[in-house]
Parts: C-alpha cells; sequence; structure tokens
C-alpha cells in the first residue's frame, strides 16, 4: 500500500477546523439527561478534540475554527493552549455565543446528546479570514463533516482545502457525520448516528474529491455512499468521487483501509483488529482513533502500525469519562502496548496513574512558598496578644499582599512562589478566595490541626468537599507519622491516608503530603530515618502524591530519598523543605545538604512571619511594617536557597 507523502519542514503537523464547543458531561452515570444534577465541563467538538488529542500525542496541532467572546470562549481557547495546541487561527466573534453539547451516559449502549448550537460561533467561521500563509507552514489539515453543511462553513472549508491543495498539504475528512445538525432529526435527537438523506450524501459526494484521506465509521461510509445497507457499494460510489485512502473503523473489530480499488468484501482490506473492552462512553472514541492515526501516519509509521494506535486510543477512551481529557499520553501508549497493561483499562492502575501524570502540567522549576495554612497557631498568637481573634482573617490577607508585592519587585521569583493556606471561615477563607486564580502554587490543608492518628478539619468525607475546591488548589495533608508507631495506630493512619490518595485521584486535585515523626517518638538523629522509611512505606501501600513535605535532612538522607522516589515513582513533581519554626539561619543552612533534583525548594511559615505577627497583633506595627518585615524575613530564605543552588553539582536536572 502506497502511504501519504506528508510535507515536510514545516511548523504545524495538523490542523483541525471544524466544531470547538464546550461539553458538558452528566457526573451522573445510568440516568437520563433530564434526571442527570450535575456535569463537568470539558473541551468538546469533534475537530478540536482531534486538535487536542494529537498535542497530546507529541504533534504540533493546530486549531481552526470560531469562539464566542465570552467566558467558554476563554476556557476553550486557554484548554488547546495549555494541552500545547496553536489558537493563532481561531477566530473571535463578538456576537455569538460558543457552542454547547450535553451529553449523558445511561448505559453502554445509550449516550444521549443535547447539541446547544443555534447561531453558534463556530458555525460562524469566516473564509476570508483564512490564512493562506498559515495553511501553507501546515503538513496536513483535516476537516469533519458538520463544517461542511451549511454556506458559511462550506466556503471557510472550501477555501482552507483550496488553499492546502495549492501548498501540498495532505487534506483529509474525518465524516463525522451529526444527522441532527444536518437538520434531519429533532434538535433534541442528538443521539440518532445515522439517517439516511440523498441530499446530504450528494452534497458530500461533491466535496469527497478534495481530500487525500477520508475516515468513517460504517454508518457514516452509508451516508457518504448513498446506497442503503451496503457497505461495500457506498465504498465504491465513494472510489468514484476521490481516490483518497478509505479508513473504515468497525468498532470492536478495529478498522480496515483501502487505498486503491474497493475489494469484493470489507475483510479483504488491510485489516487491523481492535480490542474487545468494557465501554464506559463511546462518545470521543472516533476522535481518540483520528488523534492516534495522524499521530502514525504524521510520524512516518505505516498503516498497520498506525491503525493500531488509533485503535488503541479509541479503546482506552471508550473507558473514560469525557473526550478530550479521556485522550491518552505517549507514556500511557507505550504501557498499553507493553504487554503489561491490564485486560480492562478502566481497572489498570498504572494506566491511570500515567494518565494522571503524564499529561502536561505546568512546571515548577522551583518553589518559593509562604504557609500560613496554619489554624491553631493564628488563634494561639490571638490568645496570647489578647487581640480580636477577627482580625486574623486580615492579618492572613496581608500575607497575600507580601506575596503578592515579592512578585511585583523581583522578576526572578515570578513563577516560583506559592502559598500555602486553610479555608476556614472567618480565619484562611477570604485569603485563600483571593490567592486563587493568580498564578501561584496553592496549597490548602485538609487535615485537623494535630491529629494523630490523622483526621480531616470540619469534614469525615473529603470527596464531598473536594468537589467544591478549584482544581488548582493542591491537597496538603500531614501527618504525623513514625514507621515504628503502634500497629494499630499506623493501620489507622494508613486507611486515612488511603482515604486521601483515593479522594484525590478521583477528583483530579494535586496532593502534596507532608510527613513529621512526633518529637515523641523520636531518639537523637532519627527524623531523617524515620521520615525515609514512613515515604518507603507509603509507596508500597501505593499512595503515589504529586509532592514531599519534609522537614530538613543530612545530605546522604537526601540522596536515599532523591533514588526511592524515582524508582517508585519517576513523575512526582518534588519535594519541599518545611520550617518547623527553625531559625532561618538554621534552615538555609539546611538548603546547602539538600542538592538532589528532588528539591524543588522550601515551603515554610512561622519562621517568616510568626515575630512580625505577634507585633501587629499587638499594635507595635503597622501593616506597611507588618509586610516589609515578613518580605525581608521571606527574601532572606530565597537568597539562601538560590546560595545553595549555585553551590550544587553540574548537571543536576529537575525531577
Amino acid at each position: 500500500m502506497r502511504n501519504l507523502s506528508f510535507p515536510t519542514g514545516r511548523p504545524v503537523d495538523i490542523a483541525c477546523l471544524g466544531r470547538l464547543a464546550v461539553d458538558l458531561y452528566a457526573d451522573q452515570i445510568g440516568c437520563s439527561l433530564e434526571d442527570a444534577t450535575s456535569f463537568s465541563k470539558y473541551l468538546g467538538g469533534s475537530s478540536a478534540n482531534i486538535a487536542f488529542g494529537t498535542a497530546r500525542l507529541g504533534l504540533a496541532s493546530a486549531m481552526v475554527s470560531r469562539v464566542g467572546d465570552e467566558q467558554n470562549g476563554r476556557f476553550l481557547l486557554d484548554t488547546l493552549r495549555r494541552e500545547g495546541c496553536d489558537v493563532s487561527q481561531v477566530q473571535v466573534d463578538p456576537q455569538r455565543l460558543t457552542g454547547m453539547v450535553l451529553l449523558g451516559i445511561k448505559d453502554q449502549d445509550t449516550f444521549p446528546l443535547l447539541f446547544a448550537r443555534e447561531n453558534c460561533a463556530d458555525m460562524a467561521l469566516d473564509a476570508a479570514a483564512i490564512n493562506e500563509n498559515f495553511i501553507a507552514g501546515c503538513r496536513s489539515l483535516l476537516i469533519t463533516g458538520t463544517h461542511l453543511s451549511t454556506p458559511t462553513v462550506l466556503a471557510a472549508s472550501r477555501r482552507a482545502l483550496e488553499l492546502a491543495g495549492r501548498h501540498g498539504v495532505v487534506r483529509v475528512l474525518d465524516i463525522d457525520y451529526r444527522p441532527v445538525l444536518w437538520g434531519l432529526t429533532g434538535r433534541g435527537d442528538g443521539e440518532t448516528r445515522y439517517v439516511g438523506s440523498q441530499a446530504v450524501s450528494q452534497h458530500l459526494q461533491a466535496q469527497l474529491g478534495q481530500f487525500e484521506l477520508i475516515i468513517g465509521t460504517e454508518e457514516e461510509w452509508m451516508i457518504a455512499g448513498g446506497v442503503e445497507g451496503d457497505l461495500m457499494a457506498c465504498l465504491r460510489r465513494a472510489r468514484q468521487c476521490t481516490q483518497a485512502a478509505f479508513v473504515v473503523k468497525r468498532g470492536a473489530m478495529g478498522c480496515s483501509i483501502v487505498d486503491g480499488p474497493v475489494p469484493a468484501r470489507i475483510d479483504d482490506a488491510l485489516t487491523v483488529l481492535g480490542e474487545r473492552i468494557e465501554v464506559l462512553n463511546v462518545l470521543g472514541a472516533g476522535d481518540a482513533f483520528a488523534s492516534g492515526l495522524m499521530s502514525g501516519l504524521l510520524r512516518g509509521k505505516d498503516w498497520r502500525e498506525s491503525a493500531a494506535i488509533a485503535n488503541a486510543c479509541g479503546a482506552i477512551v471508550v473507558s473514560r469519562h469525557g473526550c478530550a481529557p479521556a485522550m491518552p499520553t505517549p507514556a500511557e501508549l507505550a504501557h498499553w502496548f507493553s504487554g503489561h497493561r491490564h485486560p480492562r483499562p478502566d481497572q489498570d492502575p498504572q494506566l491511570a496513574h500515567l494518565h494522571r501524570v503524564s499529561v502536561r502540567r505546568r512546571q515548577w522549576p522551583e518553589l518559593y512558598v509562604l504557609a500560613y495554612d496554619h489554624r491553631s497557631q493564628f488563634e494561639d498568637m490571638a490568645r496570647e496578644t489578647g487581640a480580636d481573634p477577627a482580625r486574623l482573617a486580615r492579618l492572613k490577607h496581608l500575607l497575600n499582599e507580601v506575596v503578592a508585592g515579592i512578585e511585583h519587585d523581583e522578576p526572578g521569583c515570578r513563577g516560583r512562589l506559592g502559598v500555602l493556606v486553610d479555608g476556614r471561615p472567618g480565619l484562611g477563607e477570604a485569603a485563600l478566595h483571593a490567592a486563587t486564580g493568580r498564578g501561584w502554587w496553592l496549597g490548602r490543608p485538609i487535615e485537623q490541626p494535630g491529629s494523630r492518628p490523622l483526621r480531616f478539619d470540619g469534614t469525615r468525607s473529603l470527596g464531598s468537599q473536594l468537589r467544591h475546591w478549584p482544581r488548582e488548589q493542591v491537597v496538603k495533608c500531614l501527618v504525623f507519622y513514625h514507621p515504628d508507631d503502634a500497629a494499630a495506630l499506623c493501620t489507622e493512619q494508613d486507611e486515612w491516608l488511603l482515604q486521601v490518595a483515593e479522594a484525590t485521584r478521583a477528583s483530579g486535585h494535586e496532593l502534596l503530603l507532608e510527613v513529621i515523626p512526633p518529637r515523641d517518638t523520636l531518639a537523637p538523629g532519627d527524623t531523617g530515618e524515620a521520615v525515609v522509611h514512613a515515604i518507603r512505606h507509603f509507596y508500597d501501600l501505593g499512595i503515589r502524591p504529586e509532592w514531599w513535605k519534609v522537614g530538613a535532612l543530612s545530605a546522604r538522607q537526601w540522596e536515599e530519598l532523591d533514588a526511592l522516589v524515582r524508582e517508585r515513582d519517576p513523575y512526582c513533581r518534588g519535594a519541599v523543605i518545611l520550617g518547623l519554626s527553625q531559625p532561618l539561619e538554621e534552615l538555609v543552612a539546611g538548603f546547602a545538604q539538600a542538592r538532589v533534583p528532588l528539591v524543588k525548594g522550601f515551603m515554610v511559615g512561622r519562621s517568616v512571619w510568626c515575630g512580625p505577627s505577634q507585633a501587629w497583633l499587638r499594635g507595635e506595627i503597622d501593616d506597611t511594617g507588618f509586610k516589609a518585615l515578613v518580605a525581608a524575613n521571606f527574601l532572606r530564605l530565597v537568597d539562601g536557597w538560590r546560595a545553595s543552588r549555585v553551590a550544587a553539582p553540574v548537571g543536576e536536572e529537575a525531577l
């Protein structure tokens, strides 16, 4: 079979033109859309899913579409950017709203959809704004069928296709047939996948000659060919219109490729078998398939290998909630083809872990975090100074202002600053809300202060609380733990930590696990050994947090911990050093011992703000004086950290 001839040396591997909308997926599984009560918001639209999926697989992808000048449009652009997708060719409509789709999962065969796309932005894509220079810089252009359905988007698609043909860009059609979007069903019937229509078939056939590759399900090839109930006759009719390579998606049977004359039977074509798996949600599986197929073909792989990747992507996505966020990463595909995966993707813990940790995430090369999540300590200070406890909320706001001031005045700290603040009403809640959305690393505690065994602060059900937390807030859990604690105590603490791990894996929040051995359990020099042994034990339990927070260790212990984390979870984000009210000089001296890639910075509180806070509560200094003292203390730590890194061995790389 001939391979497609993609141009080389161009900045964009694939540009996707078509639907770009918000998907609202029902959280409840097993009920109708009428009975769904909450929804998760994702990027959606077939073309957008493919742009997202190919970017996740490492291609240089781009989106050509249109969104409204409103919150949903900005959400979609931000989501694509974070995944590495070029959105320079997404037009912004000043009048129309971004399209939306409500989706449900009733059972393995029933997936209700409601398209809210009346006069939506992406269906107003402006042909005149299609940029020839941009198209000329692409290796492939993929268009989905919806954007052939009305005069406006047809004109835009034809313009893009004409430019692509002029510049040797490989043109791809994903038929993506949705009868409701062609006006063939009632507006509430988005679920129906096939309605025969000679008018639609003839319209599609008039466009097929503009493509070098066409992808569709058996039903979609029926509408393209227009011969009811006869797949091979439909393929033969389509072949009369185009010399494109045909890919026929066959569900669990895999896919077949027809690159040339149409054979007598579909099984006579090159067929790459799929795998039978438990289906949660078929929505988005075709987009994942196209992402995998294009990823393989654009990297020079042959049809068989590219189709195997496509089948794997589709199989993974049907086991998950959502479309775009369910798309696999290269690390997941490596595990899938390793021979060590679980036969059911939804029950494969390593696949789930890789899906969580191998996606694109904001990078934190270093962390300078001011911690003021303390609750009992602030209340004790108010009591000791005779201050009104109501002033504590203001005090935490001032600490926010300290970090904001450092961000403004110290350019070298930008992208490295963070705060750790509680959400308790009347204490840290207002400061937490004010810190959210500022681009800082942001942690929030869950433990009941001083609890041993571990207990949650203000709730028995962590999962129910995390439903209301913004995703950027990192779950911070402090556990007072020693490996030699009584067996019953260790078991109880382990059970609560497993709850934390399960809740954060389900909610998608990152987890910072702070490990402090209680002082009354320690022998001289035992702290570091106890911490390393405890962390090893947590890994044995299957707990793999994104972050570790520990006290100062010796150089040897840091090296041991670094090796342990690299062995057990190479995707771990890193470790930070806590303060434990130590003098600043001692903390800085400890930084010099932590010259391993695992350690990203510090997360310190009382050592920085305790003295100034007491003076402020007593009325001895005003707001300006308080902020100046805290900032000076914090910057001493920053300077000490940087000095310790300058002396680090050459060649160390971030974890």
